[in-house]
């Protein structure tokens, strides 16, 4: 299974160290954001780990709705509560970290399931610097190179028909809403099965700390993602 030796299981719920949440970001999910560094001060584990812990667990179905409300730090003990159609996770002192609204049919068969949370997050672990960069620079604002966040607010997928085979996932529109420092970024992708359409999915993020642009320092952080990249 995929996500089998990323995710530590027992009884009492489930939990994630830095070691398997890095490795996550950077062999899963190609993303290499420092805050998943497994050295990192403000250590973080990937949402979109979490997003496909729940996938795997419960499968899918045709409309998903997931809303993050908090980062999930190494080693925290988790537990999934469920209420009607509504999934969350929650830690000890039952604060909430996710929450997944799902409805209509499901499918668990791990061999569709698996792909599409490979090409997902991988989509999503590219953020930046090739879907943001491009959206900071026609609004001339940029991260702060001093405090680059980018936060992962909420996903969806909508399906008219579940996939019985492997989806693919393609980039359709990508959006950047500034209001001063702060952006709301909307990635929206299409979801296609031998070439059919079956349906549609969306990312929203959030960067804070935004800045004026300056090209000298967004390439430097560029050159920087990319070394981290290759030194991985």
């Amino acid at each position: 299974m995929l996500l089998e030796k990323y995710v530590n299981q027992s009884s009492a719920g489930f939990s994630f160290s830095r070691k398997q949440a890095s490795e996550f970001a950077k062999q899963v999910a190609t993303d290499f954001n420092p805050i998943h560094d497994e050295e990192a001060k403000r250590f973080c584990v990937p949402g979109d780990l979490l997003f496909s812990y729940l996938l795997n667990r419960y499968g899918i179905t045709e409309q998903l709705s997931c809303q993050f409300s908090g980062m999930v730090g190494a080693d925290v003990l988790l537990q999934c509560k469920e209420q009607d159609n509504l999934i969350t996770i929650c830690d000890s002192q039952d604060k909430t970290y996710l929450s997944l609204q799902h409805n209509g049919a499901c499918q668990h068969d791990l061999a569709v399931i698996e792909p599409l949370i490979r090409d997902y997050v991988k989509f999503s672990g590219q953020n930046f610097p090739h879907i943001l960069l491009p959206l900071m620079q026609k609004h001339q604002v940029m991260i702060n190179p001093q405090r680059p966040l980018v936060i992962y607010e909420s996903m969806a997928l909508s399906f008219a028909r579940l996939p019985r085979q492997k989806v693919d996932l393609c980039l359709t529109a990508s959006s950047l809403s500034v209001d001063g420092k702060r952006g709301n970024a909307l990635l929206e992708f299409s979801l296609s099965e031998q070439g059919e359409l079956i349906g549609k999915g969306e990312k929203r993020m959030i960067l804070s700390n935004l800045m004026p642009y300056d090209d000298a320092q967004m390439q430097q952080m560029v050159a920087e993602y990319n070394s981290r990249k290759v030194a991985a």
